[in-house]
């Protein structure tokens, strides 16, 4: 039997500067419009928390005044469960600051749009916030390009 080395083994199986940590190496400070973006996912994954927590209590039928969630039809029970999982997996991704994040909220974001627009009877949305949501988004397209422009 060999003998034991000493702990961390062999000199060539040590990470960069001798160490056995493995870790991504340093990054700059963030400045400019990468925090601008962070802040507006952040503050944005606030508010689809909020529209989940509301699909979620709607479900649960714990909003008062409300119909109740079985008298619903089948199509809107439907939409109101898809936004209840969809807009707390976008939060939780668009508060981790991921690329998931942005693309699941994307797909929630237009997946409304599109549903408010085309079925009003299935999601009805007033035009106000209609207009809100597609500026949110035309927003973060801009802040990515703006923040990708500056990392270059």
């Amino acid at each position: 039997m060999r003998g034991l080395t000493k702990l961390g083994g062999p000199r060539e199986a040590r990470g960069p500067g001798g160490s056995d940590r493995i870790e991504r190496s340093p990054q700059a400070p963030q400045t400019g419009w990468d925090v601008v973006l962070i802040w507006f996912m952040r503050l944005t994954a606030l508010f689809w928390l909020a529209k989940a927590v509301a699909s979620w209590a709607s479900i649960l039928d714990v909003l008062p005044g409300a119909r109740p969630f079985e008298s619903e039809p089948i199509g809107r029970q439907s939409v109101i469960v898809y936004f209840a999982v969809i807009d707390a997996m976008a939060a939780v991704g668009l508060w981790l600051t991921s690329a998931w994040g942005g693309v699941v909220w994307l797909l929630a974001a237009t997946s409304a749009l599109t549903l408010a627009v085309l079925t009003p009877q299935l999601l009805p949305m007033a035009t106000p916030y209609l207009a809100a949501q597609a500026g949110i988004i035309a927003l973060y397209f801009i802040l990515s390009f703006l923040a990708a422009r500056e990392s270059r």
